[in-house]
């Protein structure tokens, strides 16, 4: 195996992770929502708890995003 093609499906793989963070979303949104129309009246003091969750499941996306790239265009080593 070459390494263009090695580098290919290495990105592949890390660009799973942003699968994983569309995933991570509406695993931390879903319940969110399914309780606060349960109670409205709790949703406010939940909610900056979830906008922590929201950012570190994109932060997670991202950061693999950033990994495929990397692998992607970076220059190899020598």
């Amino acid at each position: 195996m070459d390494l263009a093609a090695a580098q290919v499906i290495g990105a592949g793989l890390a660009a799973i992770g942003v699968g994983a963070a569309a995933i991570g979303v509406g695993n931390v949104w879903g319940p969110f929502l399914e309780s606060a129309v349960r109670n409205p009246a709790a949703s406010d003091g939940q909610f900056t708890r979830v906008l922590i969750g929201f950012a570190l499941a994109e932060l997670l996306g991202l950061i693999a995003f950033v990994v495929a790239m990397i692998i992607l265009y970076a220059p190899p080593a020598a």
